[in-house]
C-alpha cells in the first residue's frame, strides 16, 4: 500500500471540475459556499457506468455560457459529444473507418471554438492517434450525425509512437512528440509542419539519450514560438522556434519520468509532475525551480490544469485523488479521493455557485384550546393535536385536583391539616 499523510485542508474558493478514469466515469466535483461548512469539495455527480473497454483518453472543452460542449474520446474508437452541465449525450462518432482503434487509441483531442456559432449546430474536431494520424474533422449534428465534407487528413511522424499532442489557444498550430519522435510544429489550416525539433548533443560521458517525450504545452497563450516538454528521462526541455532547433533550456527533476506538465496564465510559469507523485513549479525564463507544492501525492500525476479564472491548480493521477492547490503558497486547499485510476481533470470557468432560492416553509398555525395544526406540503394532509390535561385519582376513585372558591383561592385539602 502506497504511504498517506493526513494533512489539514483549509476549504478552497467556489469551482465546478469534471474528471476522467480508466473506466470510463466523468465525475463532477463541486465547491459550494455554505454558511457554517465553507467551501468542500463533493462529488455531486457521476456519468456512465463503470466499463474498462470505454476508458477516457483524452478530453477537450468549449465551457461557454451558452449552449456549452464536452467530447472525450474512449479507448472504445468513439468519441462521446456531451452537455457538460448534466451529461447529457449528443452524439457518438466514430474516429476511424471501422470504429475501432485498440493497436491506435487516441493521445490528443480538441474541440474547436471558433468555428461554433451561437446557431450552428456543426463541430470541428481534431484528433490525433499515436500513430500519428491527424484528423481534423467537421460534423453537423441535427436529427443524426452527417459527416460533412471538409476533412483533413495527415500523418504526423513517420516512425515511433506519439505521446502527446496540444492545440495552442488561437487553434493555429498543434505540437506533437513522443517516443522517438522528435518535437514538431504543424499549421492546423495548412496540414504542414513549420518546426522540428534536433536532437540534444552527446553528454559529457559520450552517451547519447535516446528520444522519449511524454508531455508538452505551450508557454504562453499568444505566443506559439516556446514549447514547454517534459522527457522519460526526467528532463523539462524549453524550446524557442525562432532561435534554434535544440532547447534553450534544460534541466532535471527528481530522478523519475515527467508525466504531465501545464502552463500558467502568466506566461512563464509552468506546473511539472513525474511518476513519483512529486509537483513543482518552475519559472522558465531563467529554469529555476519556484517551489515544490507541500503535500506529497502517492502516485504518478497525470493531469496538471491551471483554473481559468482561480488562483487555483488541479492534479489527479494514479494515486485516485483530486488534489487542489493554491498557486501562491502552493499548500494542498482540499482532496477528494474518487476511487479509479484517473486520467484528466477539467475546469468549468462559467460555474457559479448560486443556487434557485426555495420558499420557507410555513411555520405551525396555533389554534385555540391547545391544538396545533401541521399541514404537509406533500401531501396535503392535516394532523390534529391535541393536549390533555393529566389528572390523578384518589383510593376511592375521585379526581385529585385544585377546586378554588369564589374568591379564586385554591381549597386543596391536606393531609394531616385540620379544619378550622
Amino acid at each position: 500500500m502506497p504511504r498517506t499523510t493526513t494533512l489539514e485542508c483549509s476549504g478552497c474558493p467556489p469551482l465546478r471540475a469534471l474528471t476522467f478514469d480508466v473506466l470510463g466515469l466523468i465525475k463532477v466535483v463541486e465547491a459550494r459556499d455554505k454558511p457554517g461548512e465553507g467551501c468542500v469539495p463533493k462529488v455531486v455527480d457521476r456519468w456512465g457506468d463503470p466499463d474498462s473497454s470505454r476508458c477516457v483518453l483524452a478530453a477537450s472543452i468549449d465551457d461557454r455560457s451558452s449552449r456549452p460542449l464536452l467530447a472525450v474520446a474512449r479507448s472504445s474508437g468513439k468519441i462521446d459529444l456531451m452537455n457538460p452541465l448534466n451529461g447529457q449525450s449528443h452524439a457518438e462518432i466514430s474516429i476511424g473507418e471501422d470504429g475501432r482503434n485498440d493497436d491506435d487509441p487516441v493521445v490528443g483531442l480538441h474541440l474547436f471554438r471558433k468555428t461554433r456559432t451561437e446557431k450552428s449546430r456543426s463541430y470541428t474536431i481534431f484528433t490525433c492517434t499515436t500513430k500519428g494520424n491527424a484528423i481534423i474533422q467537421s460534423y453537423e449534428v441535427a436529427d443524426s450525425i452527417e459527416e460533412a465534407s471538409s476533412s483533413n487528413k495527415w500523418n504526423v511522424c513517420s516512425m515511433g509512437s506519439i505521446s502527446f499532442c496540444k492545440v495552442e489557444a488561437n487553434e493555429e498550430y498543434a505540437v506533437v512528440g513522443g517516443k522517438g519522435v522528435e518535437i514538431s510544429v504543424w499549421n492546423l489550416e495548412k496540414c504542414l509542419r513549420i518546426w522540428n525539433a534536433k536532437s540534444p548533443p552527446k553528454d559529457s560521458l559520450g552517451i547519447f539519450s535516446p528520444t522519449w517525450f511524454t508531455c508538452g504545452t505551450f508557454l504562453c497563450k499568444d505566443d506559439h514560438r516556446k514549447i514547454v516538454a517534459g522527457t522519460n528521462n526526467h528532463q523539462v526541455r524549453l524550446y524557442d522556434i525562432s532561435a534554434q532547433r535544440r532547447p534553450v533550456i534544460s534541466f532535471d527533476f527528481r530522478e523519475t519520468p515527467i508525466k504531465a506538465v501545464g502552463e500558467d496564465l502568466d506566461g512563464h510559469t509552468v506546473y511539472v509532475g513525474n511518476g513519483s507523485g512529486d509537483l513543482a513549479s518552475f519559472d522558465m525564463r531563467t529554469g529555476k525551480l519556484v517551489g515544490g507544492f507541500t503535500g506529497k501525492c502517492s502516485g504518478s500525476i497525470r493531469s496538471i490544469v491551471r483554473h481559468p479564472n482561480l488562483p487555483v491548480v488541479a492534479s489527479c493521477g494514479l494515486d485516485r485523488y483530486l488534489r487542489l492547490w493554491d498557486v501562491k503558497s502552493r499548500q494542498l486547499l482540499s482532496a477528494v479521493f474518487l476511487k479509479q485510476h484517473l486520467n484528466g481533470v477539467l475546469f468549468d470557468s462559467n460555474f457559479s455557485c448560486e443556487e434557485p432560492t426555495q420558499p420557507a416553509p410555513d411555520p405551525p398555525v396555533q389554534e385555540a384550546h391547545g391544538t396545533t395544526v401541521v399541514t404537509s406540503s406533500d401531501d396535503d394532509e392535516v394532523t390534529e393535536t391535541k393536549k390533555r390535561k393529566k389528572v390523578r385519582v384518589d383510593e376511592n376513585g375521585d379526581k385529585k385536583g385544585k377546586s378554588r372558591d369564589k374568591s379564586g383561592k385554591s381549597t386543596r385539602k391536606r393531609r394531616g391539616v385540620p379544619k378550622e
